[in-house]
């Protein structure tokens, strides 16, 4: 049985909060005057793999078209056929760093961590680094269980978008993957406090609260979002990942998969 905590609680993200669309690139904020209407439902997102499929199937070497196209594969979670995509471009392509950027998403999203990493390293430059690849780049070293390197990151994209709360989401989660629950609720009430805070910033305060043995408010956090038959649901399966202990282990085994281990099927 699975259950409302799909994705939402225990996530790390690889791009900004907020809608997401093919005009507005989570890389580089744009990919080009042609790009696609934004799309915000699936039914969008499959309008635009019907879109540009065929521009991209005439040249697969096409930069515009391969993001576009990859990009809306990535929001279908379709991740290892935005791979394929990207990867085409990507090879004729090196200079592209958006271009790199929607790659090493795909690859992370794909399980290819490690080469992820190298990808989205290339991606920009020190000397015009991009506060969303670095956010990137700190999701990926966590799910490799660095997360002393990857709170670097966030605190580098901090300096450049201070308070962000799409980083601070990720910074949080990532002291509570670490088991320092303390430094995970002071990051995430910063995240929450922002009125651009979104459903992540919530559910994942939600869970470290949970975490921390502060259920109701955990439960009126969580409520903002869900029904209160979700968030019961949801306070009743952290009740009891508490009690059983290897607390940290779950959390890590939710933040891979989007799914308690526990819950699947």
């Amino acid at each position: 049985m699975r259950t409302p905590l799909l994705a939402l609680l225990a996530t790390l993200a690889l791009t900004a909060g907020g809608c997401k669309s093919l005009g507005d690139n989570p890389i580089t904020g744009s990919i080009s005057s042609s790009a696609a209407p934004q799309a915000t439902t699936t039914e969008g997102w499959r309008a635009a793999v019907e879109k540009w499929r065929p521009t991209y199937d005439k040249n697969p070497q096409d930069a515009n078209a391969a993001m576009n196209l990859g990009h809306a594969l990535r929001m279908l979670h379709q991740s290892s056929q935005a791979v394929a995509v990207l990867q085409t471009a990507a090879v004729k392509n090196l200079r592209n760093k958006a271009l790199l950027g929607e790659y090493g998403r795909a690859l992370a999203e794909n399980g290819s961590l490690d080469q992820a990493l190298d990808v989205l390293g290339q991606s920009h430059s020190p000397d015009k680094p991009d506060w969303r690849i670095l956010m990137a780049q700190g999701a990926v070293l966590d799910q490799l269980e660095r997360g002393e390197e990857a709170r670097k990151y966030y605190e580098t994209a901090l300096k450049i978008v201070p308070e962000e709360p799409s980083i601070l989401s990720n910074y949080g989660l990532s002291y509570a993957l670490s088991g320092d629950l303390t430094n995970a609720e002071a990051v995430l009430r910063r995240a929450y406090a922002n009125p651009r805070a979104d459903m992540r910033v919530r559910q994942n305060l939600s869970l470290v609260l949970a975490l921390g043995g502060k259920i109701e408010e955990a439960q009126r956090v969580a409520s903002q979002d869900l029904s209160p038959q979700e968030a019961a649901l949801n306070m009743a399966y952290l009740r009891s990942m508490v009690s059983q202990g290897n607390n940290w282990k779950k959390l890590k085994q939710i933040d891979r998969s989007g799914t308690p281990a526990a819950q699947q099927g």
